[in-house]
């Protein structure tokens, strides 16, 4: 999270991500760490805030509940990461997008 909305290191995602990282959520789709990394610095999140409102985790998965601020609006997000080997091999990310329009 430190990285998204604070450093935009993104780069440094590299070193916990598979390189076959399968990421999905309702505006963007992709099966490859690199194609993930440049959609984030392609578009990087400005002026967006997050709070924090659960987390849960198990032997292969964590699973972040926050809301997402963005030009004065908000929205719940839940976003789930799965590991393999020690890097997330797979995120989903759920949202309204209508919330933030």
């Amino acid at each position: 999270m430190e990285i998204f909305f604070e450093s935009k290191e993104f780069d440094s995602l590299r070193s916990i991500f598979s390189e076959n990282l399968d990421f999905e959520g309702p505006l963007f789709k992709c099966s490859a760490a690199s194609e993930y990394i440049e959609s984030l610095k392609s578009s990087p999140p400005v002026d967006v805030s997050y709070e924090m409102v659960a987390e849960f985790n198990n032997d292969t998965s964590v699973c972040l509940i926050y809301r997402f601020s963005k030009n004065g609006k908000s929205t719940l997000m839940a976003q789930t990461f799965w590991f393999v080997s020690g890097r997330i091999n797979k995120i989903r990310l759920i949202f309204n997008p209508q919330e933030l329009a």
